[in-house]
């Protein structure tokens, strides 16, 4: 949090200079000081402060002012600041106004000038108000602030894309926080504007799209170099890990990433089963430190940018991006990994971002608090959801079709979800169709495929895990197998088309697909382990790999 202002105002240069002179020797430390001539100029200070969600400790004003006198200045000041102590400069003669502020404005001390020596006239005083008000002081949201409804699929994708990028954001719930209407009014907004970002300057941005959204924050959406020694399209574990070999490798690195670093792990709660860390990561810390290496390393990052196709033209490739920009590189990496299959039963579309959520949706686990939610999916990721979730929510019920866990699931998180008393697992069950009112989900019918039994429970959320698909549609000169995984290597020379394609005297590198100098790593290869450790160790060797082929050409 940024430090508490005291806030100074006299109309003489000299005065101002001296009371801010001992202001700011005694309490630099632990506040910001800010001065002021002019108390027009003064109140327009305030509101832009207010806007950005400042915290002023304390008022210390000059009581005759040419523009306005103090106590006019300090009751304006208490509309913006309502809670801030209010000190009085004042002359002998004006002694009297000064006690009839003490009622009006609820003045909390007035000083004669001269203060000398402050220590024993000034310093004391402020010290005890300022005492009393951090005991009272309870801070407002710092930084970026989203308003918005709870049920709003922009506000989930806001929120979701805030978070997968690891920017720290308040959230206002327009429905039910207490303040959201004040704040409304601050900013002049209505219902209709939102969701709305507030950025940590006070700017409003009413119904962001992500890419402008990206910009705002400061991240790179195009690539600024010419040629690139390799691309990698997509920024999770095996994606940050190639960047981070690449950079540190002396490439000249680009990472492409559509949507937020760390792919499907970055959205895990809990990672108990990587090497090195026994107590466990969460997926966003883990992107976290990967980003701060790529970083460190010189890897440029270009997000959220998707890339919409590839050219090869001989020693060099060229990529098409989402905004039709292109990029030139003279190898390619394609670690753009899997994403959550889609739910098809009655009500799920229309549902979904608005109670209906796809992986883990960490950013929405808090609304649950209260409530019943249902998680359909048996693997990994499904019970690191539902034990995340089990923290908040009243009672978690995971559906799978299979008669148990055991078949899908890590054995240490069985024990686990075995453990909390309010996680149930239903065996043979299937959800067949979502309900809701008001535009948000409220009911599930379940299905016990065993008994052929229908209920219809209540459910103040749904997540889905129930597998995953490539993310290759828009890949169309990879050979690649029957569920749509990029063929590599050796496996190449199953597929009919391969002899057609490659035309060099060697043969593929172990990570290479069908054309020379593209490879793939990670969960988007075909064959591919499925375990963050197998997506870093094949994201590391595609560099070495990337290395070999350079050295070719």
């Amino acid at each position: 949090m940024r430090k508490p202002i005291l806030f100074c105002i006299d109309d003489d240069p000299q005065v101002l200079r001296a009371v801010m002179r001992d202001v700011r020797s005694h309490y630099r430390k632990d506040y910001r000081i800010i001065g002021t001539e002019s108390a027009g100029e003064g109140l327009q200070l305030l509101a832009e402060l207010q806007k950005k969600g400042e915290a002023v400790a304390l008022f210390l004003s000059d009581q005759r002012m040419p523009e306005m006198l103090g106590v006019e200045f300090l009751e304006k000041a208490m509309h913006y600041f309502p809670d801030a102590k209010r000190v009085l400069l004042t002359a002998y003669s004006d002694t009297e106004a000064a006690i009839r502020a003490i009622n009006e404005v609820q003045l909390d001390y007035y000083l004669m000038k001269p203060w000398d020596p402050p220590e024993e006239k000034l310093y004391p005083v402020i010290n005890d108000l300022l005492e009393d008000w951090r005991a009272n002081f309870n801070p407002d949201l710092a930084g970026l602030k989203v308003v918005g409804f709870q049920y709003s699929p922009l506000s989930h994708d806001i929120k979701d894309f805030l978070s997968a990028n690891l920017f720290p954001y308040g959230w206002i719930d327009v429905e039910t926080n207490e303040t959201a209407f004040s704040f409304m009014q601050l900013h002049g907004l209505t219902t209709k504007d939102m969701p709305v970002v507030i950025t940590e300057d006070g700017k409003s941005l009413i119904k962001p799209k992500l890419e402008d959204l990206a910009k705002e924050l400061g991240l790179s959406t195009s690539a600024r170099a010419e040629v690139y020694d390799v691309a990698i399209i997509g920024a999770g574990p095996a994606g940050l890990a190639a960047a981070v070999y690449g950079g540190s490798e002396g490439l000249k690195t680009l990472l492409i990433e559509k949507h937020a670093p760390g792919g499907q792990a970055g959205t895990s709660s809990r990672i108990e089963n990587y090497l090195g860390f026994p107590n466990g990561l969460s997926g966003s810390d883990l992107s976290r430190r990967a980003l701060s290496q790529a970083t460190k390393f010189g890897v440029e990052i270009v997000s959220p940018r998707e890339v919409t196709k590839i050219v090869n033209q001989g020693n060099y490739k060229t990529l098409t991006l989402s905004n039709e920009e292109t990029v030139n590189t003279r190898s390619i990496v394609v670690t753009t990994g899997v994403q959550y299959r889609q739910l098809n039963a009655p009500g799920m579309s229309e549902y979904t971002g608005a109670g209906i959520y796809y992986g883990a949706a960490m950013t929405e686990a808090a609304s649950t608090a209260g409530r019943s939610v249902h998680v359909v999916g048996g693997g990994n990721s499904a019970g690191q959801g539902a034990l995340y979730l089990a923290k908040f929510a009243k009672q978690v019920y995971i559906s799978i079709r299979r008669p148990d866990l055991s078949s899908s699931m890590s054995s240490y998180l069985i024990e686990q979800i075995d453990a909390v008393d309010n996680i149930t697992v239903l065996p043979f069950t299937e959800i067949i169709e979502a309900h809701g009112e008001n535009q948000r989900l409220t009911h599930l019918t379940i299905r016990n495929n065993e008994t052929k039994s229908e209920s219809k429970e209540e459910a103040g959320a749904f997540f889905i895990f129930i597998g995953a698909k490539p993310y290759t549609e828009w890949i169309t000169d990879l050979i690649k197998d029957e569920k749509g995984f990029v063929a590599t290597g050796q496996d190449l020379s199953r597929f009919d088309q391969y002899k057609q394609v490659w035309k060099l005297q060697r043969d593929p590198y172990l990570l290479e697909t069908c054309v020379p100098g593209i490879f793939a790593a990670g969960d988007v290869r075909s064959g591919a382990m499925n375990r963050v450790a197998s997506a870093v160790g094949e994201g590391a060797m595609s560099i070495s790999l990337v290395h070999k082929y350079l050295a070719e050409n």
